[in-house]
């Protein structure tokens, strides 16, 4: 198997898991809430403290990717983050919940900084924005697929053994990572010749000053830029992987696997968004146009968002309110290719500080999403 083979499947793999055990509170919203006697906007505060651990550990996550490489980074995030998301099933009552759901945002912090930091050294540039595309599209259809699947599990088995189960699936994954990966190409030792030799002679080079100080990321308009579109994007993906699975299940009285199929349709939309994306970004930039080739798809990804998000303010009915949240999706989705690719684009062998920057201020936009839905309901 090709090794840049291995390292796609093995990031899509982690961005499906990601997204599982990221969705996996909201499914688990009701018995959650009635066994721990907690209301709306208490479990508000719950997942937006998951968003907030994971803003704030963004740039130390990706600083440590840049550091120890994503070998080692990611074999030990996400047997961290496993941890968590089993002690999620073993919480007792509110504060228990909060803190256990902010030290699992922290320990999901380094996953896609890292794996830009694994992209940088493995992925030639003409190949980047595919990549980047199906990486993403990994954590949508873990969402979609955990809502009617957790919402599965969590029927035959209960809320608090399902969180123990995909904790479990997590430790599996972080070992089988550090056995088969290497951070560089020529260090691994099945990668044939004349793969090695093709990866070398087509990615993006290393130059001097290649490893800029915290302050020269913080201080640069583009990462600004970058940072403040990336929380627009999040703002508006985030309530479908927080709050769309019960406000669709309540406004429109749904059972649980009902809204969890209804609810997972905008997710779909969202990796078809990545991989369109990620495809555009490829074409434009093999027409030798490295610029436009990550502003037009993230444009015409926010027109989109944009239009899905003011017609569903007039949906009517569960199936026209799930098409225009899922054109809003496809739309936000767009961007993360372009994104993602830029931050690999600008930070080279610092990939992993830049792109947790970014993904920083996107999960603060997150962190609103899910706090302020239940007040602005009401």
């Amino acid at each position: 198997m090709s090794q840049r083979i291995f390292l796609v499947l093995g990031t899509f793999l982690l961005s499906l898991l990601l997204y599982i055990d990221r969705v996996c509170i909201s499914v688990a919203k009701d018995p959650v809430a009635s066994e721990l006697g907690i209301n709306d906007r208490l479990m508000g505060w719950v997942l937006s403290a998951f968003a907030l651990g994971y803003a704030v550990f963004q740039t130390p996550a990706g600083m440590m990717a840049d550091k120890f490489g994503p070998r080692r980074t990611l074999a030990t995030i996400v047997t961290l983050w496993s941890a968590f998301t089993a002690l999620t099933g073993a919480v007792w009552n509110f504060v228990s919940l909060l803190i256990i759901r902010l030290l699992f945002g922290a320990g999901e912090a380094g996953a896609f900084p890292a794996m830009s930091r694994a992209v940088f050294s493995w992925i030639p540039l003409k190949e980047r924005g595919l990549i980047t595309g199906i990486n993403f599209s990994g954590s949508r259809l873990g969402a979609a697929f955990a809502l009617p699947a957790v919402a599965w599990l969590i029927d035959q088995l209960g809320w608090r053994v399902s969180f123990l189960v995909l904790g479990l699936i997590g430790v599996f994954w972080a070992i089988a990572w550090y056995i088969l990966f290497r951070d560089e190409p020529e260090n691994h030792p099945s990668i044939s010749e004349a793969e090695k030799n093709y990866i070398l002679a087509n990615r993006q080079q290393v130059e001097a000053g290649d490893n800029p100080p915290l302050k020269t990321i913080f201080t640069s308009k583009n990462m600004w830029l970058t940072m403040g579109q990336y929380f627009a994007s999040n703002f508006t993906f985030f309530f479908a992987l927080t709050w769309l699975f019960p406000h669709l299940k309540s406004k429109y009285e749904l059972n649980i696997l009902e809204a969890g199929f209804y609810a997972s349709a905008p997710l779909i939309m969202g990796a078809v968004g990545n991989w369109f994306s990620g495809w555009l970004v490829d074409i434009i930039y093999r027409k030798g146009s490295w610029q436009y080739s990550r502003i037009l798809p993230a444009s015409i990804g926010f027109l989109l968002a944009s239009a899905g998000l003011l017609l569903s303010i007039h949906a009517s009915d569960v199936v026209s309110s799930v098409v225009f949240l899922s054109l809003a999706i496809f739309g936000a989705d767009m961007t993360l290719p372009p994104s993602w690719s830029l931050c690999v684009d600008i930070g080279r062998k610092s990939s992993g500080a830049v792109s947790g920057t970014m993904n920083m201020a996107g999960n603060i936009g997150s962190f609103l999403t899910a706090l302020a839905f239940p007040y602005l309901r009401e």
